[in-house]
Parts: structure tokens; sequence; C-alpha cells
């Protein structure tokens, strides 16, 4: 959606949006208009609408109040969402967003004209049948009397808003459009011009760094696997990167561990946490963003072919530490351990943070509400959780620990990919824990639960939600732009 400025209300504005404050309409309007709003409840709350028709002029505009609530982040966000909501499939083409009175500041500006952004966004690429009232008309807001800094504050905000669209883009696609491949070919189109820097290692690459663990799940798939290295100098010069790291499962079928089939057709967002990764970094790169980060995607699809890896199987990580795979179906922790090394050796980072949809166990222990946090240095936990509750991508904080370490001892290998039925989801977090180098922070964010939502939420419609984007550029601003 286009977010333009303009110092008036153009004449030819057919839909005009003010903003109340609780139990205070704005200045000015028509007394019809105040009457209706009144006869309606409209109180003003954050996210309430109410709309009439008046005439000015020789015409006729049609005028709709937007609640503004207590004026935080969350409720400016969710003010702009609903106008977006309302107005998306009415046939009107663009919006006015008349600010005057409102005292805004420049960043709440931002936040309101974020909502309304990524509340418009769909993927209607394959929807052919749609009828004319179903298709989106709004294709553009226009603010009129925005203080001074709001186009700046907006410039800012677009990049981040860039970068969730894309990762729902990602996890949207179909597992027949975003596979490994073409995962990493949609990123390199992207990224043009943006600054990023991009690695690609094939199979064979894979194969002569030991890659045994990330390939031993995708053996059983024709699409071969891919790691995307994406890299953002933009801090000093010189400097080790913070790395973020993403599971890429395009289509995970359970491999010979196959899933139920009822269902199985959501597993193409298995690849959520590499989605995140991949907006995240376009969003630094689009903002310019003061710090050095390394984004990393294991990519890989999880097929039950005649070549598939089987239950009882030993892989060789690239750590060199053997795995027994129990079931195949725990194979997103198979793709980030040898990620993990991968980016140690590789970019010696001051700090990693992964992200997976990694546990249906996650999900019965957090529902829909906050993704998992496991982690082994408290003070990223702790800016992580700052930086979730922030950006509204909501992080709740699991225990590590020898206990359950112990668990996912194997009597043939190393260790093996799945513990008991019970703590699943700390099980998975400690298998990653022991592909970490010793006094590198580290964090685990178990996403399965936030990445695809069966309902629309303040600022999305039901579908790809683009979970983690906005909580790690939090985390960047936070804690490496200085």
């Amino acid at each position: 959606m286009k977010i333009s400025f303009a110092a008036t209300v153009p004449p030819t504005a057919t839909l005009v949006a003010r903003l109340a404050e609780p139990d205070a309409l704005p200045a000015g309007l028509e007394p019809a208009l105040a009457a209706g709003a009144k006869a309606s409840r409209f109180s003003g709350k954050s996210g309430q609408l109410f709309d009439g028709f008046v005439t000015r002029g020789e015409g006729v505009v049609r005028i709709a109040l937007a609640g503004l609530g207590e004026k935080d982040d969350a409720a400016l966000e969710k003010a702009g969402a609903g106008l977006t909501a309302k107005y998306l499939t009415s046939g009107e083409t663009v919006l006015t967003l008349d600010l005057s009175g409102s005292a805004l500041a420049a960043a709440q500006v931002a936040a309101l004209l974020l909502g309304a952004r990524l509340r418009g966004w769909r993927l209607d690429t394959y929807r052919t049948t749609l009828k004319d009232e179903q298709k989106p008309s709004l294709a553009e807001i226009v603010v009129v009397g925005a203080p001074e800094g709001a186009e700046a504050a907006w410039a800012d905000a677009a990049a981040v808003a860039e970068g969730v669209e894309f990762t729902r883009e990602l996890v949207t696609e179909p597992a027949n459009v975003i596979y490994p491949e073409s995962f990493v070919a949609r990123c390199v189109a992207r990224y043009e011009g943006t600054g990023l820097t991009v690695r690609v290692l094939d199979e064979k690459e894979m194969a002569a760094l030991g890659m045994g663990a990330l390939l031993g799940v995708a053996q059983g798939s024709v699409r071969p696997p891919r790691l995307l290295a994406i890299v953002w100098n933009g801090g000093a010069a010189g400097a080790k990167p913070t790395a973020f790291v993403g599971k890429g499962v395009t289509f995970d079928t359970g491999g010979i561990s196959i899933k139920p089939a009822a269902g199985m057709e959501d597993m193409k967002w298995d690849m959520g946490g590499a989605g995140a990764v991949a907006g995240t970094m376009l969003t630094l790169a689009r903002r310019g963003a003061k710090a050095n980060v390394v984004g990393i995607c294991g990519l890989v699809e999880n097929m039950p072919d005649g070549n598939a890896q089987r239950p009882g199987d030993v892989v060789t990580s690239m750590s060199g530490q053997t795995v027994e795979v129990i079931n195949t179906d725990a194979e997103g922790r198979l793709v980030l351990c040898d990620a993990l090394t991968f980016v140690q050796r590789e970019y010696a980072p001051t700090a990693i943070i992964d992200l997976a949809t990694l546990t249906g166990a996650i999900i019965v222990s957090l529902g829909h509400e906050h993704a998992g946090l496991f982690a082994t240095d408290d003070g990223l936990a702790d800016d992580l959780l700052a930086a979730g509750k922030a950006s509204g991508d909501k992080l709740w904080r699991f225990p590590l620990g020898p206990a359950y370490d112990k668990l996912i001892d194997s009597p043939i290998a190393d260790m093996k990919n799945v513990g008991p039925r019970y703590g699943g989801s700390i099980t998975a977090a400690q298998f990653l824990a022991r592909y970490i180098d010793k006094g590198t922070p580290w964090a685990h964010l178990d996403i399965a639960g936030t990445v695809w939502t069966d309902k629309p939420g303040p600022t999305w419609e039901k579908g790809a939600s683009g979970f983690g984007v906005r909580l790690l550029d939090r985390y960047v601003r936070d804690k490496l732009e200085h």
C-alpha cells in the first residue's frame, strides 16, 4: 500500500478519516455526523470506527472516525489497521488521513501508518474467481496535517513493514513455488540494490563441510537443499556480527515418520524461521541499520521417498558430533545444528539467535500468544523479552538444564534427536545447545505457534503473521545500534 503526504485534503477526496481520543470527538465535525457518532456509542476506543456521509461543496464525502485509545504504539497500530480493514475492499481507492488537531508526534504517526499498511497485506496471486467486491481496492493513504518529522519516521517504519511483508510472502507461498532453490532466488531478487551480500552453499559444498545432519533431512526430496548466508555490514568495520539463524524446511511431511494427512498442508510454513530471518535482513538494509548482522537460512524439504533417511540411522553433523535419528519428523533441529556450526566457524558471531517452527509441544504450552524462548545467557534472554514486549512479538522463557539434557543421550551415538514425550520443546532446545561454542551467548526461539494464524489479528489477516521480524529489528535497535 502506498503512503504519501500532502499539505491539505485533496479536493477530489471521497473518503477522509479523522482521529478521536477517548470520549472526545474531533473539532469541526458536522452536527449530523457528531450526533450519529454519539448515537452509535462511538467513544474513541482503540480500533473503534464510525463513518457517515456529509455534503461538502458540491460533492458527498465519506467521513470516518477512528478511535485512538491510549495512544501507545499498540493502540495506534490497531487504529490504523482498523481503517484499512474497514475500507480495504470498500471500492474506495484512496483514504485521506486528516491529522489536523490530533497532536500526534512523528513516531506516533509512524505507528498508526504501520498498522494501516500491515493490515492491508494479502497474497491473492492464486485467487482467480474473486468477485469485484471481494478484491482489495484501497491502494493509497494520503496523510494531511502531519507533524514535523513524520515523513522521516514513516520511512523508517516502512522498512519494517517491507520486511514483515516479505516474510509473510515467503511463508504464504505454496511449497511447489517456494522450495530451497526458489527461496534463495526470491531473496536474491528482493535484495538487489540494498547493500546486502549473499552467499549460497549447494549440496556438494555442504557435503564437503560435513553437514551430514542437514543433508540427511534433504536426501528424501528431489528438491536439493541450500544454505543461504545474508550479510549486512552497517556497523564498525571489522566488528564481529550478531547472527540470526532460521529453520527453513520448505515442506515437512515428517519423512518416513510421516505426519497425519489432516492438516499436512500447513507444513508449507515450516520455513517460518528462515522467512523471519530473510525479512529481518531486508528491514535492516532498507533502514540502514548501524550494526553488523549475518542471517543464515538452512533450507531443505523433508520427503519420504526410497532414499529418505530411516528411523535409527546415525548421521554425523558438521561439528563432528553424531546423532541417532529416532524420529525423522524431528528434522528441524538436524537442519539447525549444522547451520549453527557453520555460522560459528565462518563468522564467529558475538551472539546467536535462532528462530524455528520447531515443536508442536510449544503450542500445547503457549498456544498462539507467545513464542518460546530458551537461552544460555540471561542478559540476552532479558534483552529479547524486552524487545518482544516493545514490538508485540511476545516471548515466554523456558528452562534449560542438565536434567533435561540427559534425556537425549543415545546408547549408540553422541545424542538422539528426540527425547521422551514430556518436555519436548525443552529437549529440542537442549539438542541445539550442544552445538553452541562455550562462551557464545545463544537464544533459541520456538515460533511454531506464532508464524501462522487461523483468524485475523490487530495488524494481520488470517494466515502468515510475519512474526519475528519486528522482534529482531527491535533487538538490533535497542542493543546493537549506538
